[in-house]
C-alpha cells in the first residue's frame, strides 16, 4: 500500500467534500456538483500536493529528493491554479457574456446578426489565493495526520 498516495488522495477527497458546505455558506444553496467540479473553496489541487509534500517531508526528511520533487510539483500546481487557470476562468466569463453584449450593441436579439454560442464555457476553473491557501492548510493537516499515524 502506498501510504503517501492514499494520504494525498484523502486530502483531495476531503477538499472536494468541503466545497459543498462552503458553497452553501457563501450562497445559501446546496450545490452537490461542487463535490466533483474544479474551482472553489478549498482548492483540492493545493490540498493534494501539500498533503503529499508534508507526508514525504515528515516520513523521509526535508532533505530527501522525494520531498524536493513533491515540493516543486506542489509549487507549480498551486501557481497554475492561482494564475493560469484563474485567468482562463475570467476569460470564460467574458466570452460567455459576448452574446448579451452583441445584442445590446446591435439592439437586436436575433441570430440573424450573430451566431449564439450553444454551450457556456466553464467559468469556475481556477482559484483565488485564499482558496489555494485554505487547500494547502487542509493538505498540511491531512499530510501530518497521515505521516504520524503510518506504521
Amino acid at each position: 500500500m502506498n501510504r503517501a498516495l492514499i494520504t494525498a488522495l484523502t486530502a483531495i477527497g476531503a477538499a472536494q467534500v468541503l466545497k459543498v458546505p462552503m458553497q452553501y455558506r457563501a450562497s445559501g444553496q446546496w450545490n452537490w456538483g461542487k463535490s466533483i467540479g474544479s474551482g472553489g473553496m478549498p482548492s483540492s489541487h493545493s490540498s493534494g500536493v501539500t498533503a503529499l509534500a508534508t507526508y514525504i517531508g515528515i516520513r523521509h526528511g526535508l532533505k530527501s529528493p522525494a520531498f524536493a520533487l513533491a515540493s516543486m510539483l506542489g509549487t507549480i500546481v498551486m501557481y497554475d491554479a492561482m494564475n493560469l487557470r484563474r485567468h482562463t476562468g475570467e476569460i470564460a466569463i467574458q466570452v460567455n457574456d459576448l452574446d448579451a453584449h452583441v445584442e445590446t450593441l446591435t439592439g437586436h436579439d436575433s441570430e440573424l446578426y450573430h451566431d449564439r454560442r450553444k454551450e457556456r464555457l466553464e467559468e469556475s476553473i481556477g482559484h483565488q489565493p485564499e482558496e489555494v491557501l485554505a487547500g494547502a492548510l487542509l493538505g498540511a493537516a491531512i499530510g501530518c495526520a497521515g505521516a504520524l499515524t503510518a506504521p
